[in-house]
């Protein structure tokens, strides 16, 4: 897979990484839902939420519509309604990004007031492969991760957030040790400043 070709047009690897994320949400049992996850900020409940809330957001985007006007966590869903929640929010996503010319046009999104819109994809392609990481720590690994995915998503991690440019304005940690042999997810969650 070509990184530079995927962000041209995001979309494919949004699916499969929210395949992915899906499939992870589906064995969250209730009981779960108050673990810690790796995204300290967050336990699994508002991880869920936030990812669930994120994809409206970038749904919303892709409609012509203001971002602020879409809260970043999803509140109010029932414990046991979270994988109906993300899958309405996936299909807001694919109808509100189905045209390829939506690409091409300069969006606002929280880090950019003027992004070519496959870029403000590719930035929640980013959130929802680091936030499935976090989602299968929480878990104890309960399904194998697609490391492709991580693999497309690290070089970009590494363009569009060098180690120096984290501090108050960049909502991730400095950049951490992964460890010999860590596979890309380990080596992407570290790079965003996770302890892995």
């Amino acid at each position: 897979m070509n990184a530079t070709n995927t962000m041209q047009d995001p979309r494919p690897l949004y699916e499969r990484a929210a395949d992915q994320f899906a499939g992870l949400l589906k064995t969250v049992t209730q009981e779960r839902l108050g673990d810690p996850t790796p995204c300290t900020e967050y336990d699994v409940r508002a991880l869920v939420s936030h990812v669930v809330g994120g994809t409206h957001r970038i749904a919303h985007i892709g409609e012509g519509g203001d971002w602020m006007s879409v809260p970043a966590r999803m509140d109010g869903v029932a414990d046991d309604g979270w994988s109906a929640a993300y899958e309405e929010a996936r299909a807001r996503f694919t109808a509100a990004w189905s045209q390829d010319a939506k690409l091409g046009g300069l969006v606002a999104v929280p880090w950019a007031t003027a992004l070519p819109g496959a870029a403000a994809v590719g930035g929640y392609v980013m959130e929802t492969v680091t936030h499935t990481w976090d989602l299968s720590q929480a878990l104890g690994h309960p399904l194998a991760l697609d490391e492709e995915l991580a693999e497309v998503i690290l070089p970009i991690a590494r363009e569009v957030l060098p180690a120096d440019s984290r501090g108050e304005d960049v909502p991730f940690g400095a950049v951490r040790e992964a460890g010999p042999g860590a596979d890309a997810y380990a080596r992407l969650a570290a790079w965003l400043g996770r302890e892995v």
